[in-house]
């Protein structure tokens, strides 16, 4: 294989000269895989993510999109993103529709190097649907799509440039499918807006929406990302279509694949403005700035799943019937079957952690 080069900084790839000329190492040279400084590479990655979410949060468009371009021409960045998609997550087994896994090192530096050349050139391929049965209810199927290998290794390359700016942005009580946040999380954050004794949110409206991964509208959602430099990457993808056994090719007009890499974040970033939607207010100064302001609801989400906090149950109607009209341009619903308004149960102080 020709064009095999790096000059990240730091990184040994063995026989590779790592800030020699392009296109000058050999297919020996991937026998380096092993050697790679991914400490390193791991570091370069992170520093950058973390001046994304800084440029982000001081509102800095131009510097923020400055630096996802460098994000996206990073070799540590495809390094890592190569690495994480074929060694260290779950489906690294399956393949999609082309049949290709990489769980060697020469197959994955292999990858690397196809992932790096092609950066501001791949074509999305279409994703290989199958149904695996819901956590829920295990007599009942969900689908799965299922990229090939190259594609979710882009995908994990652009959610490295995509993802710190909307941490910057994304509201405080939103907890699934975020760095460093989870399900307990959400549930502490319900806990501690029903405990004690003189807790006054004591309606809930518990909603789910209604296959929300399939369901997302694709231009409202393109909207929302701008000028983030991959966004015709991420059009690709959302537009690939799918391939079902005995169906065959499928375009896909809506969502966005259940099993992509980057489908956590952009139902995240779907979603984003559901607080300020359903009328929760925060203080912005004083001693207690961050805080729910009086009469306000409290509104928690774990991906697709909603808890809105409220002080009475018109309240809570009023809330549904808010985001109900802030969910349709977005392509979706609530799941009538799983949406409800409840009184909320008093969480006592010290009882143990739901």
């Amino acid at each position: 294989m020709t064009g095999y080069s790096w000059s990240t900084p730091a990184v040994d790839m063995g026989a590779v000269t790592v800030n020699g000329p392009e296109g000058q190492a050999r297919d020996h040279d991937l026998a380096g895989w092993d050697a790679i400084d991914w400490r390193a590479c791991e570091g370069e990655v992170r520093r950058l993510r973390q001046r994304i979410f800084k440029a982000s949060r001081e509102q800095d468009w131009a510097k923020v999109r400055n630096l996802q371009k460098l994000m996206l021409r990073s070799r540590s960045n495809t390094l890592v993103s190569v690495r994480q998609v074929t060694q260290r997550n779950a489906g690294r087994r399956t393949a999609g529709i082309d049949g290709e896994v990489a769980l060697t090192p020469e197959a994955r530096a292999g990858a690397a190097v196809r992932v790096h050349q092609s950066r501001s050139s791949w074509n999305p391929r279409a994703v290989r649907r199958v149904y695996i049965p819901k956590a829920s209810n295990r007599a009942k199927l969900r689908p799965l799509g299922i990229p090939v290998i190259m594609d979710r290794c882009h995908q994990n390359r652009v959610k490295n440039a995509l993802e710190p700016e909307w941490e910057a942005r994304f509201e405080p009580r939103s907890y699934g499918f975020r760095p460093g946040r989870g399900c307990h999380d959400a549930i502490a954050a319900i806990f501690n807006a029903c405990k004690g004794p003189m807790a006054r949110r004591v309606w809930a409206l518990d909603a789910d929406l209604a296959s929300a991964f399939d369901k997302i509208d694709h231009d409202h959602l393109l909207a929302a990302i701008g000028s983030f430099p991959a966004r015709d990457m991420i059009r690709g993808w959302l537009k690939a279509g799918v391939f079902e056994a005995g169906k065959g090719f499928a375009p896909t007009g809506e969502g966005t694949p259940q099993g992509g890499v980057i489908s956590p974040c952009l139902l995240n970033v779907a979603l984003h403005g559901l607080e300020e939607a359903a009328g929760v207010r925060y203080k912005t100064s004083g001693t207690r700035a961050g805080a729910t302001r009086p009469g306000s609801p409290v509104a928690v989400r774990y991906a697709d799943d909603v808890v809105v906090l409220c002080h009475s149950q018109e309240q809570a109607e009023h809330v549904r019937a808010r985001l109900a009209e802030w969910l349709a341009p977005r392509g979706l619903a609530f799941n009538e079957d799983k949406t409800r308004i409840v009184r909320a149960p008093r969480a006592q102080e010290g009882e143990a952690a739901m």
